[in-house]
């Protein structure tokens, strides 16, 4: 872990952004009290836009030490409101954040699921932009879902049920949004310092005892190699403990879509079938892994077997299912539709948005399924209407991918492997031929098929 050194508090320093730019720039490290200053100026907008979108692309060129994102992480926390829990419950808050995936959809199943194991669950969450989808917008896709919430109303939820899932308040770490939205526009995104300063900030100010990061790489995440997911999860996991949080990050494989659903409402489907015990096997152990970890890191557990083992009784005996419905209704769920969503065997697909058509594509070969590119169908659940490329884009809640073959299974030529819901009468042959190309088939078996999505586990 990182060693924070002290710094001279009795040293007089006359601060203004254009010198931290100029030190930034030059490779020189910044102070606490440097850093502490830059985020004031963002949050108090005395900053100007020339002078914060510098000083974000001189972090980018020249990154930060560990130390430094340490001292931003601790001022961007620090920048709005710290939640407060009661005491009682300490030692049991937990949370798990992504760093965003294709058909990633853990958070809906894992939020409940350690509820009802015992922990406490203020999962804040986010919204999708680009190719990854967002758990908000999925939650929003059943009518009625509320993701605001006050502190209090939090308090409340997690004292009845143990868990919510909610979007990030004005009030928490608001440097980070005003940072985050010059970095989309500035080419500073993808800087491993302001990712992992952004994402441990907002855990941070959640007064968390536990977190399990989920760090994906591959075709469909943000980190495309494993060294560079390697690198973010180091970080994230080094910067967490100097904040005094239990932190682990599991790196793990986002080439394929996870699970078979990709967009909004089927990927709720998907998730009420695996809190019924119902589950596609990758996204079950991918959600039991980080649940497990979790309730071992707050004393819910003995060791991974113990932890596995309840998880895995929750999912099967309806307690998480169970867990989700209470939660559905005290964010805004019709009390009756939340009771049809979670009775295990109905038919939902009625009760949440749909498209208008169906369109199933025929796989034109014999043979194993090689890969199933993530990126592609994101790009395309994405064209149907499902995401986002501007943050006031309108969602389509209804429209998606079902994915019917796994990779590593056999399939035989006219099989349909997909099922595109779409709301155009007719679906675009663009889309067609890239789903189409998206789909990899030979004759041979899979040759280095993984038993688990989790490549690492970064303690």
């Amino acid at each position: 872990m990182t060693e924070i050194p002290k710094e001279d508090e009795n040293e007089i320093q006359i601060l203004c952004i254009p010198d931290l730019i100029i030190k930034k720039r030059d490779g020189k490290q910044l102070t606490k009290k440097e850093i502490e200053f830059f985020i004031r100026c963002v949050t108090e907008g005395s900053i100007q836009p020339a002078q914060l979108g510098a000083m974000l692309m001189v972090i980018y060129i020249q990154e930060l030490s560990e130390v430094e994102v340490t001292h931003l992480t601790q001022a961007m926390t620090s920048s709005g409101e710290i939640l407060k829990w009661p005491q009682e419950w300490r030692g049991s808050i937990v949370d798990k954040h992504s760093t965003g995936g294709v058909g990633d959809k853990t958070s809906i199943i894992l939020a409940p699921a350690l509820a009802a194991c015992g922990c406490k669950v203020p999962m804040v969450s986010g919204r999708g932009l680009g190719f990854t989808g967002g758990t908000l917008d999925k939650l929003e896709s059943i009518p009625g879902f509320k993701t605001s919430l006050t502190n209090e109303e939090m308090v409340e939820s997690l004292d009845e049920v143990g868990c919510c899932i909610v979007g990030q308040t004005a009030n928490l770490v608001p440097a980070d949004k005003i940072m985050y939205s010059t970095r989309d526009v500035t080419g500073t995104a993808d800087s491993l310092s302001l990712i992992a300063a952004s994402i441990i900030s907002k855990k941070a100010a959640e007064q968390l005892d536990a977190l399990v990061l989920d760090v994906k790489t591959g075709l469909g995440a943000s980190m495309k190699t494993e060294h560079g997911s390697q690198e973010l999860a180091h970080m994230m996991v080094n910067i967490g403990k100097c904040l005094g949080v239990k932190t682990v990050a599991f790196l793990t494989d986002m080439n394929s879509p996870l699970g078979m659903a990709v967009g909004n409402s089927l990927e709720i489907i998907e998730c009420l079938g695996a809190l019924h015990g119902e589950g596609v096997p990758d996204l079950i152990d991918l959600v039991i892994q980080l649940g497990a970890q979790l309730l071992m890191d707050c004393g819910k557990a003995r060791d991974k077997n113990e932890a596995t083992n309840r998880l895995t009784e929750v999912l099967n005996n309806g307690s998480a299912a169970e867990k989700f419905c209470a939660m559905m209704k005290k964010q805004g769920v019709d009390p009756d539709l939340a009771n049809k969503l979670c009775l295990k065997g109905s038919d939902i697909r009625e009760l949440l948005p749909r498209s208008k058509f169906k369109t199933e594509l025929k796989s034109q070969k014999s043979g194993y399924v090689q890969r199933i590119d993530a990126m592609t169908c994101a790009l395309v659940s994405n064209k149907l209407g499902a995401g986002r490329d501007k943050t006031d884009d309108q969602i389509n809640f209804g429209v998606g991918l079902e994915i019917l073959f796994s990779v590593g299974q056999k399939i035989k030529e006219g099989d349909s492997w997909i099922r595109v819901h779409h709301d155009e009468d007719v679906l675009s042959p663009v889309l067609e031929q890239l789903l189409v190309d998206g789909l990899s088939v030979d004759s041979v078996p899979v040759s280095n098929l993984r038993a688990s999505r989790v490549i690492d586990i970064i303690t």
